[in-house]
């Protein structure tokens, strides 16, 4: 079942059992997966095309969190923890900072990497592999980590 259909499916349970919040943020990350299908020229996105816009809709709501929990906004907190949870229920399921970790380092052997200077190179080959299973700048940090 592709993320639309399984986005459809929710969205007509959610309102069958009267959830206005999943019910607003299923329409979010539909209206994020049409608009990027129109800039892209294309019909359908494609696996990975997806992956790219559910981890932009996390990337923005964690981006939120962190200035309204800064700013003492609680209500706006909760509420974006909400929208938070139902987004990454369409997430891949992520990997545990072990197995980052392995990922990691399989990375910067195979590319040879010795010191931070080359962390673009391992940056570069290392986030396609963990697009939307892992958060960026935990995949930063471990790179740091490891090439220091």
């Amino acid at each position: 079942m592709s993320l639309l259909e399984r986005l459809n499916n929710d969205m007509k349970q959610a309102m069958k059992n009267k959830e206005k919040d999943k019910l607003s943020v299923i329409r979010m990350v539909k209206a994020s997966l049409q608009n990027e299908a129109i800039k892209l020229g294309t019909k359908e996105l494609s696996e990975n095309d997806e992956l790219t816009v559910l981890s932009r809709e996390v990337k923005q709501r964690k981006d939120s969190l962190h200035e309204f929990d800064k700013a003492g906004r609680e209500d706006l907190v909760d509420k974006l923890r909400t929208e938070l949870t139902f987004v990454e229920l369409y997430l891949p399921k992520q990997l545990s900072e072990e197995e980052l970790t392995e990922i990691v380092k399989e990375t910067i052997s195979d590319i040879g990497a010795t010191s931070k200077a080359d962390m673009g190179k391992v940056m570069a080959a290392l986030m396609p592999k963990v697009k939307g299973k892992a958060d960026g700048s935990l995949v930063n940090k471990l790179v740091q980590q490891h090439l220091s």
